[in-house]
């Protein structure tokens, strides 16, 4: 027989997807049965499995009280510390076969089928399924010998609190898990982390986590909003000094209708100011010195009386001189 050739004793089985259904559970039972039953010290035999549907379908179970197997199911994702061939055995046949798909991938080899993959998966087999691994398996399994605490040291036991008895619920309005966007969701909220924090101990923190995080978002959108109405007050109280001091400035009518420059009207103000002065300094020298009838309005071009900067004809006969000039 080549090395690497199939056992006689193997039992093959297929299936339309790959994956085991419920006929070939029964027909791995059935060869079960066949390999192990001369081999049976009392009545009955013990067979440990996993919760897999095709362990436990009516046609499973009838076999097995036909003949006298007794199945034990393990629990939920306990397998790879209970199974033997999963604590010690199918790990390293994994690696074995990896290794000997690269042999075939180094020799040029990308595509296996079945042609390729028994002789490998044998090989793999054989390099791992031996008595030094099968009885670590076992050893690691806590089966032999017999050490459960091999088992439950590597469980990820997790002491647990009894939770306290549920607060009896207050006539007011509970607490709704959302952003507070007024005081009396911000003071429900608060007194909602105040219970569950005075009576939080190795319960889990995500609701306060929620509701902190919720909290927060309320807080900086209420200091947000704070910050524009601060920026908007502001520009409000700014416009209105404005519109104050413009109400207590001094209102002077300097002409009726027309049009005046800005330097000419700041002007007219200036003399208006000298001559009010003037006015008052006689007032108190008991009427001496000018006369205390307002000043008349002058031109700012010429200084005469009579018509104002924009009708000033000598700046008009000036402009012209100057024209003349250039030309």
């Amino acid at each position: 027989m080549p090395k690497y050739a199939l056992p006689r004793d193997w039992v093959i089985a297929m299936s339309q997807n790959g994956w085991t259904n419920n006929e070939l559970g029964l027909e791995w039972l059935r060869h079960f049965d066949r390999r192990t039953a001369d081999r049976s010290v009392g009545s009955y035999r013990l067979l440990i499995l996993d919760g897999h549907e095709s362990h436990h379908s009516v046609e499973f179970e009838r076999y097995c009280e036909a003949n006298k197997i007794v199945t034990l199911c393990m629990p939920a994702h306990a397998s790879h510390l209970l199974q033997p061939l999963d604590v010690g055995c199918f790990g390293p046949l994994k690696k074995a076969y990896g290794r000997e798909i690269e042999d075939l991938i180094k020799r040029s080899v990308h595509h296996i089928s079945k042609t390729e993959f028994f002789p490998a998966f044998v090989a793999a087999f054989q390099a791992t399924m031996t008595e030094k691994n099968i009885r670590g398996a076992f050893r690691g399994a806590g089966l032999v010998p017999f050490d459960p605490e091999s088992v439950i040291s590597k469980l990820d036991v997790q002491l647990r609190t009894p939770t306290p008895p549920v607060e009896e619920a207050s006539q007011t309005q509970p607490w709704i898990s959302k952003t507070p966007k007024t005081v009396l969701e911000a003071e429900s909220q608060s007194e909602y982390l105040n219970r569950r924090i005075r009576r939080h101990q190795s319960s889990s923190p995500e609701s306060i986590l929620g509701a902190l995080k919720s909290l927060a978002k309320g807080t900086k959108a209420i200091m947000h909003e704070n910050a524009l109405l601060r920026a908007e007050l502001g520009e409000v109280r700014d416009a209105n000094e404005i519109l104050s001091r413009r109400r207590r400035a001094k209102r002077t009518r300097l002409q009726k209708g027309g049009v005046m420059a800005v330097g000419e009207a700041r002007d007219l103000i200036d003399q208006m100011d000298v001559d009010m002065q003037v006015v008052a300094e006689s007032s108190r020298n008991g009427g001496q010195g000018r006369s205390a009838r307002p000043g008349v309005r002058r031109c700012s071009v010429c200084g005469k009386t009579g018509h104002n900067a924009r009708t000033c004809q000598e700046d008009i006969e000036v402009s012209g001189e100057e024209n003349s000039e250039q030309f």
